[in-house]
């Protein structure tokens, strides 16, 4: 038994000799792994930041370095390139004060956005939006750099709601380079640049898709519900707000290709942008900023649409056969005028110009503005007394009345 008993003990000696031994070789394995650790990385402190700084010999902290990185793009490029051309254009009118008096001051009517597109000698030339400085008393031109001009309206065609400005160009160091609007795709990247909602977001820059090109939308001129004209546009999804008006649509180039004009705004309708289509307006520019109108051609009449006479006077006074219901009557012909030296008469109906049928006073005007020039012969179909008559007319402008 005492045998037993004696190699029992030692075999329980052993047994705990060998515990303590594999708990203290694990201790010392722990400890010398966190001094590694402590020791590989010396500024680990718990912080989530990733500031990277230097040590010198002595261990102190010298410098902390910043990572950067270079976001430059084809939109950010195009922008370098265009934006500072963008102004702010403010309509400035003269108000009304107490007791009927007028104020000394033009107070602000409303704020655009407008395009250097020239500079020549000390002046530079603005193109913008007719709507933004009509019945303005003063304008004032607010370039990129915050600086103020006084501006002259040199011109402005409502028909195309367009004007040309210019202000002096001591302070212009940036002009717009025209683009091509006629190669524009559908799809392809654009960017508009102007002030929306007034000038404490000018320069303001959002961007797009030319969404259609030789679109069409009805405008109504004298605001009496009628059609008065259909402005040929660039439809974008670029978001163009109140006050973007007459600001920059560019391509990825950096280069002009549309001037900003109007918006559909209506609650069910989002992202349709449009804009005045550069090749468009290059002439309208040119003849604004040269002569101060625009040179079209006139026939000499006033006019009214014949779907608004009722059908009893269609027949009774102009003697129309039934089957004429659309076409323009004219309500009075201008002594001296294209229309008189060809012989039309007050009450006439016009239903077709060169082999083109007519049937209101939108596609007369689009005819005549679009496809004739000064000076242009002209036939004319119009409806006398029930009978069909023929006239050739020379056309002219304004200034010969």
């Amino acid at each position: 038994m005492g045998y037993y008993d004696d190699h029992t003990q030692e075999r329980s000696n052993r047994k705990r000799g060998s515990k303590a031994g594999y708990f203290f070789s694990s201790l010392v394995g722990v400890i010398v792994g966190a001094l590694i650790v402590a020791l590989a990385f010396p500024m680990f402190d718990g912080d989530s930041n990733t500031t990277i700084s230097n040590s010198d010999t002595a261990g102190q902290s010298s410098e902390t370095q910043s990572i950067s990185y270079d976001v430059s793009s084809d939109v950010t490029g195009a922008v370098e390139k265009a934006g500072d051309a963008v102004v702010g254009v403010t309509n400035l009118q003269a108000g009304g004060g107490m007791f009927g008096q007028q104020q000394s001051e033009a107070q602000e009517a409303g704020t655009g956005s407008g395009v250097i597109y020239k500079k020549e000698g000390d002046n530079a030339f603005i193109v913008t939006n007719y709507h933004v400085i009509e019945g303005s008393d003063q304008v004032e031109v607010t370039l990129a750099d915050g600086t103020k001009e006084e501006a002259t309206v040199l011109g402005g065609d409502q028909w195309t709601d367009l004007a040309v400005l210019q202000i002096s160009g001591e302070n212009v160091e940036t002009v717009a380079e025209f683009g091509d609007s006629q190669a524009l795709k559908p799809g392809e990247p654009v960017i508009a640049i102007g002030n929306p909602l007034g000038l404490q977001f000018s320069g303001s820059v959002t961007t797009g898709v030319v969404s259609g090109v030789e679109r069409t939308i009805p405008v109504d001129i004298n605001q009496d519900g009628q059609v008065d004209w259909q402005a040929e546009v660039i439809q974008t999804d670029a978001a163009i707000n109140p006050g973007n008006s007459g600001g920059a649509l560019v391509n990825i180039q950096g280069q002009l290709i549309g001037i900003n004009s109007m918006k559909i705004a209506q609650s069910s309708v989002e992202g349709i942008g449009l804009a005045i289509p550069i090749d468009m307006a290059q002439p309208i520019i040119e003849d604004l900023e040269s002569k101060g109108e625009v040179d079209r051609p006139t026939m000499g009449i006033t006019l009214f649409d014949l779907a608004n006479v009722p059908a009893v006077y269609q027949e009774e006074q102009l003697n129309l056969p039934e089957e004429v219901t659309t076409g323009v009557v004219i309500e009075r012909v201008v002594p001296n005028s294209a229309a008189a030296n060809a012989g039309l008469e007050d009450m006439d109906v016009i239903v077709e110009m060169d082999g083109e049928k007519i049937n209101n006073s939108m596609e007369l005007r689009q005819h005549l503005y679009t496809e004739k020039s000064v000076g242009d012969d002209m036939q004319v179909k119009v409806y006398r007394n029930g009978e069909m008559v023929e006239v050739t007319m020379t056309l002219t402008d304004d200034s010969q009345l």
